[in-house]
């Protein structure tokens, strides 16, 4: 079974570690008895599945969720129970995944308007005539 991200992207199973940890937050007496948080962790720099230029953009896109190692970190405590919360995990893994298969439109460069480069000079040379008029009382 692998966790589908886009038509073309696919993560296989034994690439994903999930560990289960105590959660805060909601839950009652339960919060104190059992692990139901979980924390995703997914090897995006060493990963079959990605391909280099959607493993580059997703380790950018994790931010403060990539460690050191290139491992991306998630966690889900939102839920009450486990089961809940792993699959919490694993979509937005997913939704991450899938941003940044997403190529970036490249930039066209583009040039000033004719109309905006005049009006440009016409407001220096009105803000040039202010700031002569301005210190020795006047041109002299």
């Amino acid at each position: 079974m692998a966790l589908q991200c886009t038509p073309h992207i696919a993560i296989d199973e034994a690439e994903l570690e999930e560990t289960f940890v105590r959660a805060s937050g909601p839950g009652g007496q339960n919060v104190n008895k059992l692990s139901t948080a979980v924390q995703l962790r997914f090897d995006a720099r060493h990963s079959a599945s990605l391909p280099d230029a959607v493993a580059v953009r997703l380790m950018r896109l994790a931010g403060r969720r990539l460690t050191v190692d290139g491992v991306i970190v998630i966690s889900a405590q939102r839920f009450r129970t486990q089961d809940r919360n792993r699959a919490d995990a694993r979509e937005r893994l997913a939704e991450l995944v899938a941003e940044a298969a997403v190529p970036p439109t490249p930039r066209r460069a583009t040039r000033p308007t004719l109309a905006s480069k005049k009006r440009r000079l016409d407001d220096k040379s009105k803000r040039s005539a202010t700031k002569r008029l301005r210190g020795s009382g006047g041109a002299d």
